[in-house]
């Protein structure tokens, strides 16, 4: 299905090309969806293990290095949104994207920023370029990234990411608060009718941003600080002091030792420079068995009430997993984000990242809808275990799927003796 959307993807070189736009694009798709750390190790795949880039990954022609840096550089990365969009259809089609709703048929989004790559000597002109006290320039990317979370399950199914980067014919680095409006736009046109509630951090409770996400039509829980939002705090400790904020408390029914303490305050202002923006206001402090205090706060534009401050409160600690089970995943347990696969001149970070991770995509979906995948995935101790053995039977064998290569490590071959291994 992916390589169909890549198939119409508008091809502008010259016409004796001799590969394929779409080889070119699902040889780079191959070399992160195998974890390969760097475009030599993919190279010497093409040579030394190219049956099953064909038969796994339907490419024709495997093009070398040089040609996949020359022919993607240029690519719009827009195109690469389809391919996302087609995986979440698939999983709505089979019901599997169902098990990611929470709070009446909702979809938690969460998001926020990253680096994921910095260097004095390497650069792209996307690069956001920083000036150190000592003069030394520093050259960054950055993305505005987001998937949907439930705080049930580890799962994560990610969307199409937004790189933050200097737009064209600009010499001003770009910033995140443009990246996510971009991206939320993108989001909403790819997915018009999905009932979606943001998640993100204290930087994105603004008056700006929160009338960007009502403009778009989604529902939101963002973070909130004190620091941040005097004004807000003040209202909240007043209108406290006169008995008009709701107050509830339970046990944590995951964690028998903790106690939950909610205050919950409806259609306040957000702050002094919005008035008339009002948002709903939820604090919870957390009490474990040491004493040790936690105090979590959001504005949210969902009604409060004694009801639900329970599971608003759990969606909006949500908010961390697009760092850990997105961000350290991808760059820490084999997806390789922030190696330097290729700077190029145009758009070559944007599409080697967006496919990175929408090879993370691939996963997280076998990951939520697939048996087998789940089979294999208990017989590894991790993750990073999985990959090596996924990429030892893709070495080791001719296959004719992925399937024959996860049945494999969920169940084994057939065992047979040396002398019937040398006959064969």
């Amino acid at each position: 299905m992916i390589k169909d959307d890549l198939k119409k993807v508008p091809d502008t070189r010259a016409r004796n090309t001799r590969i394929a736009l779409d080889d070119i694009f699902m040889s780079a798709l191959a070399m992160f969806h195998l974890k390969d750390p760097s475009l030599l190790q993919f190279d010497q795949r093409r040579w030394e293990e190219p049956e099953n880039l064909h038969t796994l990954y339907g490419i024709k022609k495997i093009p070398s290095d040089s040609q996949m840096l020359a022919a993607l550089d240029p690519q719009d990365p827009g195109f690469l949104r389809v391919p996302f969009a087609t995986v979440h259809r698939l999983l709505q089609r089979g019901n599997e994207l169902e098990k990611m709703t929470f709070l009446d048929g909702h979809y938690l989004l969460s998001a926020d920023g990253t680096g994921f790559f910095s260097s004095e000597a390497v650069s792209s002109p996307l690069c956001q370029v920083k000036k150190r006290r000592d003069g030394t320039l520093v050259y960054e990317l950055h993305m505005f990234a987001a998937a949907f979370v439930n705080p049930h399950n580890n799962i994560v199914i990610p969307v199409c990411p937004e790189i933050i980067h200097r737009q064209d014919g600009s010499k001003k680095n770009d910033c995140e608060r443009n990246a996510a409006e971009r991206f939320f736009e993108h989001i909403r046109e790819d997915h018009p009718f999905l009932k979606v509630i943001v998640v993100e951090d204290g930087l994105s409770s603004n008056g700006p941003h929160i009338r960007e996400l009502k403009r778009n039509g989604f529902r939101f829980i963002l973070g909130a600080k004190p620091g941040d939002h005097v004004s807000l705090f003040t209202a909240v400790n007043k209108a406290a002091a006169e008995g008009r904020v709701s107050e509830y408390h339970h046990i944590d029914p995951r964690n028998r030792k903790k106690v939950l303490f909610y205050r919950f305050y409806n259609n306040v202002p957000l702050n002094d420079s919005h008035p008339d923006l009002l948002i709903n206001f939820l604090e919870c402090v957390e009490v474990g068995k040491d004493e040790k205090i936690r105090t979590f706060s959001w504005v949210t534009d969902l009604p409060l009430t004694i009801d639900n401050v329970e599971e608003i409160a759990l969606a909006g600690r949500t908010r961390w997993r697009v760092e850990n089970e997105v961000f350290n995943t991808m760059k820490n347990l084999g997806y390789n984000l922030g190696h330097n696969y290729g700077m190029g001149k145009q758009n070559l970070p944007i599409i080697f990242t967006t496919l990175m991770m929408l090879a993370f995509l691939i996963d997280q979906t076998l990951e939520l809808g697939c048996w087998l995948f789940q089979a294999a995935r208990t017989k590894a101790v991790n993750k990073r275990e999985l990959w090596e053995r996924i990429r030892g039977h893709f070495r080791d064998y001719k296959v004719d799927s992925m399937e024959t290569i996860l049945r494999a490590i969920a169940f084994g071959f057939e065992r047979r003796s040396l002398k019937e291994v040398c006959v064969t």
